[in-house]
């Protein structure tokens, strides 16, 4: 705005100088039209260049308001978009909060038979020598010490200790874990977790009659006072023989994926 004025300034002075000039030779002869022509041809390109770099400067007001134009849409675009990815947000979680409740459902109906608690993982300790979880469920919620913990696939575990709102559950991949479990052929056998493998128990005290069959189901047997009979551990991968057949043992591969285990069943009654 101020160079606008001051190139305005600048050309009225010069207009006025010219007027006067014309003016004092004007009264002379007529030899002055040619200092006039002269003065002419030497004012009229300084004139012009001003008003020149007047049109230049208000041009560049121009450009510069387009400037804090664009900022602003710039700015309202950006909030417009943080919205959008605020709301983006909020439908995933409603969509995570949507498919747990679905998991829910479908674990009380396949497991209608059983009174049931249910709840989500909320911390994870499995490693090669603890294979434990938290859930977020505990003494308010009836949850006591060795109710068993079963998901969608089957048997997970059984609570080892609580607290008002959470419980602490033993996996059943777990090397201190030991669950008493049958096959088809209604053969006892006794599954323990393995150091090694996440998704593997180790089948032991096999029949040494008995002709275990690769892709046998395995489910607990109800023996043993924790877990109730007929909930599905997993299924026989390979037999694995010793030179003392009393000693061979089986590879069973779990039916639950323990490293995408969110949400489970506690068993209140049994």
């Amino acid at each position: 705005m101020y160079k606008n004025k001051k190139a305005g300034i600048i050309g009225i002075i010069i207009t006025i100088l010219i007027l006067i000039i014309i003016v004092i030779f004007s009264n002379g002869d007529n030899n002055t039209s040619f200092l006039e022509n002269a003065i002419s041809n030497i004012v009229m390109p300084v004139q012009n260049g001003l008003t020149y770099l007047k049109n230049k400067l208000s041009g560049n007001s121009t450009f510069f308001a387009d400037i804090n134009n664009l900022k602003e849409e710039n700015k309202k675009l950006e909030e417009e978009n943080s919205k959008l990815e605020q709301s983006l947000r909020e439908l995933e979680t409603i969509k995570a909060e949507n498919n747990t409740l679905k998991e829910y459902l479908n674990l009380t109906e396949k497991y209608g038979e059983y009174k049931t608690v249910p709840g989500y993982v909320i911390n994870k300790d499995i490693s090669n020598y603890s294979k434990i979880i938290v859930i977020n469920i505990g003494k308010k919620e009836g949850i006591e010490e060795n109710m068993t913990v079963i998901a969608d696939e089957g048997l997970v575990g059984h609570v080892i200790s609580v607290t008002d709102n959470t419980a602490k559950v033993q996996l059943i991949i777990d090397t201190a874990s030991s669950v008493s479990c049958s096959m088809s052929t209604q053969d006892s056998i006794v599954c323990k977790g393995t150091l090694d493998d996440n998704s593997t128990l180790k089948a032991m005290y096999l029949p040494t009659e008995l002709n275990i069959i690769q892709g046998d189901n395995i489910v607990t047997s109800g023996l043993g006072g924790i877990y109730p009979k007929g909930i599905h551990v997993g299924t026989i991968r390979k037999v694995e023989n010793t030179k003392n057949i009393t000693d061979r043992y089986a590879l069973v591969d779990t039916a639950v994926d323990f490293n995408k285990l969110n949400t489970v069943l506690v068993i209140t009654n049994k």
